[in-house]
């Protein structure tokens, strides 16, 4: 069945059929919301008012917009407003308590290094402003389009692809960091 079928079902007063659309996209959107706030408890809080949000406005949801896309919006939202709402004192703790913690041995081989790429590119995009972070997260780990990222932010395509530029060379001097320390 389509997004669209399970949609109508839900506002038919199926509400089971609501839990095949969380099954369907909770392991993406955990994913996205995980990257973008950095830790698992901040990405689980955005998770939930992101579904809770979506059940409650599925009379508003448009057959003719893509499901996901729908979603994606509001789960893009939750992140931005649970991340506006921690303050700075906060942010920079984790972010040093990460930077610890997660902090590749920089003596190591570069093929030690790559085994623990994917706790340093973590620990890096926490760095990253958060525009900068959701735009290259939307670009490339889901993979969507500018046109589909503009739809989602509300940005403009150019200022996507800024953002993405500066991501992408904010990562690249900072691996160039590691390397060369």
């Amino acid at each position: 069945m389509t997004d669209a079928e399970y949609v109508n079902r839900v506002l038919a007063g199926d509400v089971d059929a609501f839990t095949t659309l969380v099954d369907r996209y909770y392991e993406r959107c955990a994913r996205f919301a995980v990257r973008m706030l950095g830790n698992r408890d901040d990405a689980e809080d955005a998770l939930q008012a992101t579904f809770v949000r979506a059940y409650r406005a599925l009379d508003r949801y448009q057959d003719r917009d893509k499901f996901s896309a729908w979603l994606y919006r509001i789960l893009v939202n939750q992140c931005r407003s649970l991340a506006a709402r921690r303050s700075h004192r906060e942010r920079v703790f984790v972010r040093e308590e990460a930077a610890l913690m997660n902090a590749p041995d920089l003596g190591a081989n570069e093929g030690q290094l790559a085994g623990e790429g994917e706790e340093w590119v973590q620990r890096v995009l926490t760095e990253l402003d958060p525009l900068l972070r959701e735009a290259f997260l939307l670009k490339h780990v889901e993979e969507l389009s500018y046109d589909e990222m503009s739809a989602l932010t509300g940005a403009s395509v150019s200022a996507l692809k800024m953002r993405v530029k500066r991501a992408c060379d904010r990562l690249r001097d900072r691996w160039e960091q590691i390397k060369d320390a």
